[in-house]
C-alpha cells in the first residue's frame, strides 16, 4: 500500500505544474472569456451591464460572422483537397533517387520556419500593385492576368489561400515523408512481384500504411483552418469588405478594434465551441482506431 502511494504522489509531484500552467493559461481563460461574454463591456467599466445571451444572439444572426464562418470552410475544404494532396504527392517524389532531393526537401520545408507575421509581411509586398507578382506577369506576357491581388473581393479569398498553402504545405510534406520512410521496401516489392504497377501499388500498399499519418495531417489543417488568424490580419485585415474575414479577425476587430470586449469574448467562445466539438468528433469517428492502436503496442 506505501508503495501503491509513493508512486502516485511521485506521479502526482510531476503532473503538478504542468496542471497548474495548463489550468492558469488555458482553462481560467476560458471561463474567464465565458463569463465577459454574458456582458456588454467595453474593457474598461466595471461589469454591470449584464445582457445574458444576446451577445451570441447577435454574433450568430451577423450575416458578416456568418460569411466569416463560410471562409474558413472554403479555406479548410481547399487545404483538404488542394494542399494535402499536394503535400503528399511532393513527399512521394522526394521519396524517389533525385539529384539536390535535400536541399528540395529544406527548400519546401522551410516557408513553415518563417513567422506567420513575417510570411504576410513579404506576400503583402509581392502581392500590391505593381508588385514582383505583377511584373513578373508583365515580363512573361502574362500582364492580362493580373489582380487587384488583395482588394479585390472576388481573388483576395483564394489570394490567401495560396499564402496560407505556401507557408504550410511544407509541414505536411515532413509529416508524409516522415511516414513513407518507415514503410519497408519489402512491401513494394512484393507488390512488384505479384505483378502490380506502381499506381497499384500506391493505392493499394502505400496509401493504406498512410492512413493514420493522413488522418492526423487532416486534423491539424483543421482545426488550423478554424484557428487562422495572424497572417490573415496582416496580409488584408479581414478585407476589402469583410471579403477574407475569418472568425479569428472577426472576433479581433469587434473585440479590439471596437472595443466591445463582452462581444469579442462571445465570438471567442463560439470559436471555441465549433474547436473543440469538432476536435472531439474527429477523435471520435475518425482516430479513434488509431488512438486504440497504440495503447494496445504500448500495452503489448
Amino acid at each position: 500500500v506505501g508503495s501503491r502511494w509513493r508512486k502516485r504522489a511521485t506521479i502526482a509531484a510531476f503532473l503538478a505544474p504542468a496542471t497548474v500552467l495548463y489550468a492558469l493559461f488555458v482553462l481560467v481563460p476560458i471561463v474567464q472569456g465565458a463569463y465577459y461574454s454574458t456582458f456588454e463591456w467595453n474593457g474598461l467599466q466595471p461589469l454591470a451591464d449584464f445582457i445574458g445571451l444576446d451577445n451570441y444572439r447577435e454574433a450568430l444572426g451577423d450575416p458578416k460572422f456568418r460569411g466569416a464562418l463560410r471562409h474558413v470552410t472554403v479555406i479548410l475544404v481547399l487545404s483538404l483537397v488542394v494542399q494535402l494532396p499536394f503535400a503528399l504527392g511532393i513527399a512521394v517524389l522526394l521519396t524517389q533517387r533525385l539529384r539536390g532531393r535535400a536541399l528540395l526537401r529544406l527548400l519546401f520545408f522551410l516557408p513553415y520556419v518563417l513567422s506567420e507575421v513575417i510570411t504576410a509581411v513579404v506576400w503583402k509586398l509581392l502581392l500590391q500593385p505593381a508588385g514582383l507578382v505583377d511584373g513578373l506577369l508583365e515580363t512573361f506576357g502574362l500582364d492580362r492576368f493580373g489582380q487587384l491581388w488583395l482588394a479585390d473581393p472576388e481573388v483576395v479569398l483564394s489570394t490567401v489561400f495560396v499564402v496560407v498553402s505556401w507557408k504550410y504545405f511544407g509541414f505536411h510534406m515532413i509529416l508524409y515523408l516522415a511516414a513513407l520512410q518507415q514503410i519497408p521496401a519489402e512491401l513494394e516489392e512484393a507488390a512488384a512481384i505479384d505483378g502490380a504497377g506502381k499506381w497499384a501499388t500506391f493505392r493499394h500498399v502505400v496509401l493504406p500504411l498512410l492512413g493514420p499519418t493522413i488522418r492526423i495531417s487532416v486534423f491539424l489543417s483543421i482545426i488550423g483552418s478554424l484557428q487562422l488568424f495572424d497572417m490573415v490580419w496582416v496580409l488584408t485585415g479581414g478585407g476589402p469588405i469583410s471579403a477574407s474575414d475569418t472568425m479569428a479577425t472577426y472576433m479581433f476587430d469587434r473585440g479590439f478594434k471596437r472595443s466591445r470586449f463582452g462581444y469579442g469574448s462571445a465570438v471567442a467562445v463560439i470559436v471555441f465551441l465549433i474547436s473543440f466539438v469538432t476536435a472531439l468528433a474527429y477523435q471520435r469517428f475518425v482516430l479513434r482506431r488509431d488512438v486504440k492502436g497504440a495503447l494496445t503496442a504500448m500495452g503489448n
